[in-house]
């Protein structure tokens, strides 16, 4: 268990790298013939299973703090892949290990087990490969050679599996079209979009993302590319300026593609002091007003949003609650279970959470060996009554492994 007091943060901090841009650059970096630097890498649980997968399906990879060098070219070391406990990782690589004619059996560890994975099973089947699930559950068994063609596709629970199409159809023949319905998550299919053209590939598409139409026989090329800040991660540390003093966060791109850059938009509806400088953002605790958000497009900022209504006067309401039961933990029903423990005031009405804002007395919580419920709990702490205890703290190394680190030099974690 680790302890967070109450306390005022001040200091400045660089947000952690990508997980999400990381995963994606490891893949398309995998496809280029010759060698990839990824700068800024990230070195999360997540991030590293990315990096072993790559590993096992061919490429050579070279690891260094700040660089890591990856020469692509697919050639099958190992025909079991052990994704952990990235979902991401399990919906890209797999479309990509149907690239080939070997039966690869793709797996996970923890909370990955309970994930839905069925919808992989359609689209490969249609595009000629093999491909089956445990009654719609890991692990996947498929078998190439995936082919391009035209097909229907549901995205309902999850965009991933259409960002790893996206990622193989380019090389594959002969050209393909794909109708999404459904979609949710639509910034992260830009985000794909946008990394895959830094990778030379093409692929038109419709505004509403709902009809793509790709070129096959496309070469990816390697290049140099350098992952961006995470969001994601910044928006606890700046929540964390929002309500308990002044948090600068540098290696945040303000025109990113990122979804959970969202959370400047709430900040400043509730009345925080922000500066932005370049690729710096300062928040500074000023008025704490509720606010109404619409979560959908960008879930994972839900457990931030919701510290954030525990301390703003009034009843805030977040909309996209749907989109929480398939995470590390049903992470509704985590929120509600570990906030009310402390205090919280929550309602859960059809897809909307409702939470009146309250003084948090503390006390301790499970992180479900969810990370960003880990980090929501620190955080919350630092407004609290009487600090928090969280269990199961390690999670955080699947996104942000130096994330109480960076609290505690902040002010954060007092003894």
């Amino acid at each position: 268990m680790r302890w967070v007091r109450p306390s005022e943060v001040k200091g400045t901090l660089s947000a952690p790298a990508s997980k999400s841009l990381m995963i994606r650059a490891t893949a398309a970096a995998l496809l280029c013939k010759g060698e990839t630097r990824i700068i800024n890498p990230s070195f999360c649980d997540d991030a590293l299973a990315g990096l072993n997968i790559a590993e096992a399906l061919g490429a050579q990879v070279e690891r260094e703090d700040q660089v890591i060098k990856i020469k692509g070219g697919i050639d099958i070391q190992k025909t079991g892949l052990n994704c952990n406990e990235s979902g991401l990782c399990m919906r890209i690589f797999t479309p990509i290990a149907a690239l080939q004619n070997k039966l690869i059996t793709i797996s996970g560890t923890g909370s990955l087990i309970t994930r839905p994975m069925g919808m992989v099973e359609t689209p490969l089947n249609q595009l000629g490969a093999y491909c089956r699930t445990n009654g719609g559950y890991p692990p996947i068994q498929v078998k190439g050679p995936i082919k391009g063609g035209k097909i229907m596709m549901d995205a309902s629970l999850s965009s991933q599996i259409l960002t790893g199409l996206l990622t193989v159809l380019p090389i594959c023949k002969p050209d393909s079209e794909l109708i999404v319905n459904n979609l949710k998550s639509k910034p992260y299919v830009a985000m794909t979009l946008s990394l895959l053209n830094h990778f030379s590939i093409s692929i038109s598409s419709e505004k509403d993302f709902k009809r793509f139409l790709i070129k096959g026989n496309q070469h990816f090329q390697n290049t140099t590319y350098a992952v961006e800040g995470d969001w994601s991660s910044a928006s606890y540390l700046l929540v964390a300026g929002a309500i308990g003093g002044k948090v600068t966060v540098r290696n945040l791109q303000t025109d990113s593609l990122q979804a959970d850059k969202q959370i400047l938009e709430v900040l400043e509806s509730i009345g925080s002091k922000i500066s932005i400088l370049n690729d710096t953002v300062a928040i500074e605790r000023d008025q704490l007003n509720s606010f109404e958000f619409d979560a959908t497009e960008c879930p994972d900022l839900f457990p931030s949003l919701v510290v954030l209504a525990c301390c703003c006067s009034g009843q805030s309401l977040i909309k996209g609650v749907g989109r929480l039961r398939y995470k590390e933990s049903d992470r509704a029903q985590a929120l509600i279970t570990e906030f009310t423990k402390i205090g919280a005031k929550i309602n859960i009405d059809g897809n909307r959470m409702e939470i009146e804002g309250a003084q948090l007395k503390g006390g301790i919580i499970d992180s479900h060996n969810d990370h960003r419920i880990a980090m929501a709990g620190a955080i919350a702490a630092l407004s609290s009554e009487q600090g928090m205890g969280i269990q199961g703290w390690q999670s955080v190394s699947k996104s942000y492994p130096g994330f109480f680190e960076d609290l505690k030099s902040i002010g954060g974690e007092k003894q």
